[in-house]
């Protein structure tokens, strides 16, 4: 292999997790690539928001500015996807869509994950304007407006719950929670939430007047009822399934990369951060665990450099 192509850390996924430890490890005279496919979780949303200093920030517009800050590092990129991922003597060999090769010794999976939507007609066009997950990360922009959530998950009565804390007017769509406890029908009742029975069919959207893709007017029931919403909130499913994580077989749960506290995954020399191991971190958190996993990684890299001068000096000592 190419000295060229010989990385001390190949990072999969260019967001801001990858991006994070990428700029930690380049900072320890790493030498890190950066594959980046292109294809952030959050690309749907006009802003990223609870990020201090960027509040606000187009996604893409955030990861333009994290690429700049990792200039001086020497850190290196390559765009496109990796598909295929082998073992060998030092670390990983991971070959790309585009027919590249290259080897790490270690390798950092900061893929992300594919949201998995209900399957309600218009909630695609919708997803990440008016159909929306986070109250965190959007419900200051919806705030004091009719606001819906859908009854998909476990969590959903909490996130309905949660959701009035940014307005007044919230209508918690029971979908396909089944029946509600009587625990919960309290609580909902005692926060101001009202309670919709039957099953959403579609988002009715409306071309937003500002941005031009769709905004969100209401939901339809299987019924034919035709409700008032402006924004919507759901617990999407998970899934962090790529080839090289299926082709790595890292222990998984849940759709995502199951890892210790530092990042690491079952399997050896392979780490996992932001969204791949946890679906519910944030940009903040991510962050903040990927500056983990790289002073983590680098300690490592440190133990093994000083294993293999070791054992070059016990050899040399015999000869």
């Amino acid at each position: 292999m190419d000295a060229q192509n010989t990385f001390d850390v190949v990072i999969v996924g260019g967001g801001i997790a990858g991006l994070s430890a990428a700029l930690v490890l380049g900072r320890s005279r790493r030498t890190v690539l950066v594959i980046d496919a292109g294809t952030p979780r959050n690309a749907p949303a006009d802003a990223a928001h609870g990020f201090v200093t960027r509040d606000g920030t187009p996604p893409r517009q955030l990861v333009a500015l994290a690429r700049e800050d990792l200039e001086p590092y020497g850190v290196s990129f390559l765009d496109g996807t990796a598909e295929g991922v082998s073992s060998t003597r030092d670390g990983w060999c991971v070959t790309l869509d585009h027919g590249s090769v290259v080897e790490g010794r270690h390798l950092v999976l900061a893929t992300g994950l594919r949201d998995v939507l209900p399957e309600l007609r218009g909630a695609r066009e919708a997803w990440g304007r008016g159909f929306l997950q986070c109250p965190y990360c959007h419900g200051w922009e919806v705030r004091d407006r009719a606001l819906g959530v859908l009854g998909s998950a476990p969590t959903s009565v909490y996130q309905a719950l949660l959701v009035r804390q940014w307005s007044d007017d919230v209508t918690f769509f029971a979908h396909s929670s089944g029946p509600l406890s009587d625990d919960d029908e309290r609580r909902l009742s005692t926060r101001g939430v009202r309670v919709v029975e039957g099953l959403v069919q579609e988002l009715i959207t409306v071309p937003d007047a500002n941005t031009g893709p769709a905004a969100l007017a209401g939901l339809l029931l299987d019924d034919g009822t035709e409700v008032l919403c402006e924004a919507l909130f759901c617990e999407p499913g998970a899934d962090a399934g790529l080839p090289v994580i299926d082709a790595l077989g890292c222990l998984r749960e849940d759709g995502c990369v199951v890892t210790d506290g530092s990042g690491r995954t079952s399997v050896d020399r392979v780490w996992a951060v932001g969204n791949a191991a946890d679906p519910a971190a944030q940009l903040l958190p991510a962050a903040g665990d990927a500056y983990r996993l790289a002073v983590a990684l680098n300690a490592r890299l440190v133990e093994e450099e000083c294993a293999t001068a070791l054992d070059a000096t016990s050899i040399g000592g015999r000869v």
